[in-house]
């Protein structure tokens, strides 16, 4: 690793993940099904139902990011953390940084 140790990388990763968890129960909460019985109005169900469904989207990709955050604080000092899964080289530093649960490089990861 560069100039941050694998100490200061854990700490990152535990804290994505805790907003990660964080937004996940959040999306929890609003992915709730929309009762019938609500006297919403017509139009407004309809909005309301689409909104559940990008809210769905994005509890998705949540737990997909918090799977991959717990696999990233696995591989933290192991061989394997830091370099690409593809091309086999350094994944640097800025990436790490910013996105600590990619595998990839930014060119592999297009």
């Amino acid at each position: 690793m560069e100039h941050i140790n694998r100490e200061e990388i854990r700490a990152l990763i535990l804290k994505e993940i805790t907003k990660t968890e964080q937004a996940i129960e959040e999306y929890k909460e609003m992915t709730q099904p929309v009762t019938p019985d609500d006297a919403i109005g017509r139009i407004s169900r309809m909005d309301a139902i689409n909104n559940k469904s990008v809210t769905e989207s994005a509890l998705r990709e949540a737990e997909q990011k918090l799977n991959n955050l717990q696999s990233a604080l696995n591989r933290v000092g192991t061989k394997e953390f830091g370099i690409c899964a593809k091309c086999k080289h350094p994944i640097p530093m800025g990436r790490i940084l910013i996105r600590p649960q990619s595998q990839y490089c930014v060119r592999c990861a297009q």
